[in-house]
């Protein structure tokens, strides 16, 4: 059996063991939003995450739990083709301003008590830096308005990846995680996947990245019109993809989902760049898209026509499109908060509060029974 061979068996592995959620935890969690000290609804799409978190968890997810971002980061040869408004080493130069604690999801995190893991998948620069993990497959993926952007073989040994970074962390005792990324020209290889594999014109959904200018948007498009046209990328086959028009920590990120799923841990997916990883775990294994949570709508131009091709709505809206995780991690702070509400709030029989919902419920009950009898 070749090594290429035995990746795709193990990845199939862990894509079985991803399970529905537990429908008996979230009714659980319904009828506990229904008794706390609140007209039942009140709290809108917060009551629908806790339930979520509780169908996830198998019970009421906890409170204080351990929560990490993991920023994968690598490099995309299709930035020789003039599609950024920043040069390729800007990636390892971000990676070094991780690991220095000086970028926002550094500040995010450390506000929110949220790890911040750095991965190292494909830097072109092997800046072998303290504090970065480094799974590096190669130095950065190739143009892939030339050639494939990897082999299949590439393409799997970065989701694998992405799998392990998933099975350390739930093993380190993390509850939570968060998908973050860090490469130049990754809006360009995002905006192909999407396309690739939702059909959307490419006119849709590449956008402007780090703030081209309309003359480059036009050639940005068709950069990735021409590269659809020569791969011809088969959309039944997520991995494949990746493989002619993706990029490596967008492999990456596609792993991590699918391994957290199969440990039963909830993601919060960052914007434009990590929902195409998620599209592309969901394209491969369906029963990870329960496990989401979108944490907020991107300004670049695709990801709210990605958001409805997922079914998935965002919860937070403030036209941020910076990428690393910075949205997910300010996320994190609407599950702690679905947690807490659901184990601290009172209810009304703890409270000594009149529940008129309730009691109107139990007349109708025995109004209908009496008529019964």
């Amino acid at each position: 059996m070749s090594e290429q061979e035995k990746m795709e068996q193990e990845l199939q592995v862990i894509i079985d063991q991803v399970r529905p959620l537990d429908e008996t935890a979230m009714e659980k969690a319904r009828a506990r939003m229904d008794i706390l000290t609140k007209p039942q609804g009140s709290l809108g799409r917060m009551e629908d995450l806790a339930v979520q978190l509780a169908g996830i968890n198998g019970d009421f997810f906890p409170v204080n739990t351990r929560k990490r971002v993991v920023v994968m980061a690598a490099d995309h040869g299709v930035t020789e083709e003039g599609i950024s408004a920043y040069p390729s080493e800007v990636t390892a130069q971000m990676v070094a301003n991780f690991t220095g604690g000086g970028a926002a999801i550094n500040v995010f995190g450390r506000q929110g008590d949220v790890e911040v893991e750095v991965v190292d998948v494909g830097v072109k620069v092997d800046g072998n830096l303290p504090g970065v993990k480094r799974v590096r497959v190669k130095a950065g993926s190739d143009n892939f308005r030339r050639q494939p952007a990897m082999s299949r073989s590439e393409t799997l040994k970065a989701v694998m990846a992405g799998v392990e970074c998933a099975k350390e962390a739930a093993e380190d005792g993390v509850k939570v995680l968060a998908t973050g990324e860090m490469g130049i020209g990754n809006t360009t290889a995002s905006s192909a996947v999407m396309a690739a594999l939702s059909g959307y014109e490419t006119s849709l959904v590449v956008g402007r990245g780090t703030g081209l200018d309309d003359a480059k948007l036009l050639h940005k498009q068709k950069v990735v019109s021409e590269a659809l046209a020569m791969h011809r990328p088969d959309p039944q086959d997520p991995v494949g993809v990746l493989s002619l028009v993706g990029g490596l920590e967008i492999a990456a990120l596609a792993g991590l989902i699918i391994g957290a799923a199969s440990r039963r841990m909830p993601v919060v997916v960052d914007g434009f760049i990590s929902s195409t990883a998620a599209l592309a775990a969901v394209e491969m294994c369906p029963n990870v898209r329960p496990y989401l949570i979108p944490s907020h709508l991107s300004a670049e131009s695709g990801h709210a026509l990605l958001m409805d091709y997922l079914n998935l709505k965002p919860y937070i809206h403030m036209g941020m499109r910076l990428g690393e995780g910075t949205g997910a991690v300010l996320a994190m702070h609407l599950l702690e908060a679905a947690a807490r509400v659901t184990l601290e709030m009172a209810t009304f029989e703890d409270a000594k509060v009149s529940n008129k919902e309730q009691k109107e419920k139990e007349e109708k009950g025995l109004k209908t029974k009496g008529e019964e009898q």
